[in-house]
């Protein structure tokens, strides 16, 4: 994704070998290694290329390469947790961090009373900042007064969740408007789903295969969303005061089940496990979208949660490690 993502935005975009090791089995270990090494010493060279003073890392098994690099050079290191709760090489490279920028406050938990842990919050595009409830419907072609449903599962979908919301339409549309995003993997699928709709709910149904720009729009149009839960959501979801149906993918690792459960915690979200899909997301959608008293009580928790001038705070915190230099 990032290979089309940081060009389109104007960024220059290098990409380096690595490979994870968690869990790979003993087979793949050896080759993955020799990766990581490749990555460290071609990151090593497009640091100095780049002459950079600050390494900014997010995690994943790219942070590897990178934190090895950044120190060989004796460059400070930032770290931005966009999950609850730090993967392994989140942890790994807090080690060697000058900052560690987290989403929430519960992150802290995670790390020793020592670390230099700062609350930025997640950082969201422009488009999406500035995007309003009364833009977005306009766009989509949706009356301000009729409720609205977001379902979406990431940039090439989620299959679980795309069947179980196929099945639940003809029921779903009798009451609200249907913004669907399919991911590209499903999107063969919508033009049978469509054929078989009656006229009324077609008009009713925006399917998708991807948004971006656009996505703010769908975001600020909304009145609830059904999504996985990857940490997006907490950034989008509370900016635009978002109530959710959450589905953490279940074959991976838990980061979304914790990002789940924290949002759930706060009484901003619930939780649906996927293996209950089709026989509970229609009827959790139907019971939120029917209580217009408990949508409010989580937007209010929403607003709470949300963090203000979150990408502000951490190129703020990148610009300060950057002026410290070398330790």
């Amino acid at each position: 994704m990032e290979e089309q993502l940081v060009p389109r935005a104007g960024i220059p975009f290098k990409t380096i070998p690595a490979a994870g090791m968690h869990g790979v089995g003993w087979r793949a270990a050896p080759g993955n290694a020799v990766r990581l090494l490749l990555g460290t010493v071609e990151a090593w060279r497009e640091i100095g290329r780049f002459g950079a003073d600050v390494v900014l890392v997010t995690g994943g098994y790219l942070t590897f390469p990178a934190v090895i690099a950044a120190r060989l050079r004796k460059l400070p290191v930032v770290v931005y947790v966009p999950d609850i709760e730090p993967a392994l090489a989140a942890k790994f490279a807090a080690r060697f961090a000058r900052r560690i920028a987290v989403t929430a406050d519960r992150s802290a938990a995670y790390y020793p009373k020592d670390a230099p842990v700062v609350v930025t919050g997640y950082p969201l595009r422009e488009e999406v900042l500035s995007a309003s409830r009364r833009a977005g419907r306009a766009a989509f072609g949706i009356p301000a007064s009729e409720p609205v449903l977001l379902a979406f599962g990431g940039s090439r979908g989620a299959r679980s969740i795309n069947r179980a919301l196929f099945r639940a339409l003809p029921g779903l549309l009798e009451v609200m408007h249907v913004i669907h995003i399919t991911g590209t993997l499903d999107w063969p699928e919508v033009d049978k789903v469509m054929h078989e709709l009656p006229k009324w709910h077609k008009a009713r149904y925006h399917a998708y295969p991807y948004l971006h720009e656009e996505m703010g729009g769908a975001l600020a149009a909304s009145d609830l969303a059904v999504s996985r839960a990857g940490a997006s959501v907490l950034g989008e979801y509370p900016h635009f005061r978002l109530p959710s149906i959450l589905v953490p993918y279940p074959h991976a690792w838990r980061y979304q089940k914790t990002n789940a459960e924290f949002l759930e915690s706060q009484g901003a979200a619930v939780v649906l496990p996927d293996e209950s899909l089709s026989e509970s997301m229609a009827a959790e959608v139907l019971a939120l979208m029917q209580n217009p008293p408990r949508r409010k009580e989580m937007r209010d928790v929403l607003a709470k949660i949300c963090q203000k001038n979150s990408a502000l705070k951490l190129a703020g915190e990148v610009v300060e490690a950057a002026k410290e230099g070398p330790k």
